[in-house]
């Protein structure tokens, strides 16, 4: 579905991505992982068309991202959710959810009910301003903003950020759910190991930038946790 293949990137004079390599495949839960500044938001933002790319490639279903602003890769059904969830904090939760509305050419029109079954609390809060929520739920408006859109890829930078435990289960048990009855495909960055050991199929681990290690997420040993993960 995704594939990224010897991708390099700079800022400025420092080389951030080293040849990385990824492969996600339909209906997987990949789970990037690594240390702080070790390059696994860049990639993300480089996937989406945030961040150019040196050398190397790039593709979505077969079609080449790299020379596509990020809208047209959102059109062909990535879904992303950024780091700190950059919800707009002056825009009501229902102003929020309408921006991704007509997005994709044959998308939908009005917000799916769905939005509001998987998160029954954004329907209680509409006329609320995005900023008057808690992290907990300002990510849970995030990510449905980001399936308003109908992703076939949806790709979650940190979701775990900053959010109370309660939370955080539930938003494990929704990608699961997404992944499982939908067969949605995701990418995520995670640092909390129970986390990621419960959500993810699979792993890829990046270290200063190249990648490391990868495989079935039961392949993640002990060993490559101290080696790579922890601090």
């Amino acid at each position: 579905m995704l594939a990224v293949k010897a991708l390099n990137q700079f800022y400025g004079g420092s080389h951030t991505l080293w040849d990385v390599d990824l492969a996600v495949t339909p209906g997987s839960r990949m789970c990037l992982m690594g240390r702080n500044g070790m390059g696994k938001t860049t990639l993300l933002k480089c996937i989406m068309g945030l961040q150019p790319t040196s050398s190397g490639d790039i593709t979505f279903e077969g079609s080449d991202l790299v020379k596509l602003p990020a809208e047209q890769r959102a059109r062909l059904g990535v879904g992303y959710v950024p780091q700190g969830r950059e919800i707009f904090p002056q825009l009501t939760v229902e102003e929020n959810l309408r921006v991704g509305l007509g997005v994709p050419k044959n998308g939908p029109r009005t917000i799916p009910d769905r939005i509001f079954e998987l998160f029954p609390v954004l329907k209680k809060m509409l006329k609320r301003r995005g900023g008057d929520l808690s992290g907990g739920q300002q990510q849970q408006l995030a990510i449905g903003r980001a399936l308003v859109l109908e992703p076939k890829l949806l790709i979650l930078d940190e979701p775990t950020e900053g959010i109370q435990p309660n939370i955080v289960h539930e938003i494990g048990d929704i990608v699961l759910r997404l992944n499982q009855e939908e067969g949605l495909t995701v990418l995520l960055v995670e640092q909390k190991l129970p986390f990621a050991r419960r959500v993810a199929s699979e792993f890829c681990i990046l270290d200063k930038g190249r990648r490391v290690a990868a495989g079935s997420i039961n392949e993640l040993t002990d060993e490559m946790v101290r080696a790579h993960l922890s601090v």
